[in-house]
């Protein structure tokens, strides 16, 4: 297995990968809703704010991560979005998410970024290190169903500082279908 950060030229199998996350019937529309997701986030966002992450096997995408910057009112606190994140079925359950998401936030540390934020309802976040978070202390950028589901981990120190101010997250994800 190989963890890498995504240099270009592979959108459709990063999409399809999105897509077929949630290969039941009942979750086809969502797996569609995700697959668009990742195609508006890798088509729409530039460089400089979106960070995607993968894991090969055999040159063949199994994992995928995708971190989107989160902007502040009144800070400039380097805070990235996580959403949306896939491994492939007959991979789950092999740590393949976790050994993705810890490359990620090594490398995310590395460049300088200070708090991982993601909007949740599934249980996998706290297993690698996220914890819940209030709003007031860092402002969900959109209206949200589940204000207990926004969870963050602190990639600088152990204790997440509250940041003042409404936040803003990119193009592509500031829309309600998505939280």
């Amino acid at each position: 297995m190989k963890y890498l950060i995504y240099k270009g030229g592979r959108h459709p199998e990063i999409i399809q990968l999105f897509s077929d996350t949630f290969p039941f019937e009942e979750y086809q529309k969502e797996g569609s809703l995700i697959g668009k997701l990742a195609k508006d986030l890798l088509d729409r966002t530039s460089e400089s704010d979106l960070k995607v992450f993968l894991c090969t096997h055999r040159k063949s995408i199994i994992g995928c991560v995708m971190f989107s910057k989160l902007r502040f009112q009144e800070s400039n606190a380097d805070v990235w979005l996580l959403s949306p994140i896939a491994v492939k079925k007959s991979w789950r359950n092999k740590r393949i998410g976790s050994n993705l998401l810890n490359y990620a936030h090594s490398f995310l540390r590395n460049s300088g970024a200070q708090i991982i934020v993601a909007y949740s309802e599934i249980g996998f976040y706290p297993k690698v290190g996220y914890m819940n978070l209030s709003v007031e202390t860092i402002q969900i950028p959109l209206k949200v169903t589940c204000p207990n589901c926004w969870v963050a981990i602190s990639l600088k120190d152990s204790k997440i500082i509250p940041i003042t101010g409404k936040s803003y997250c990119v193009e592509a994800i500031n829309d309600p279908r998505y939280w």
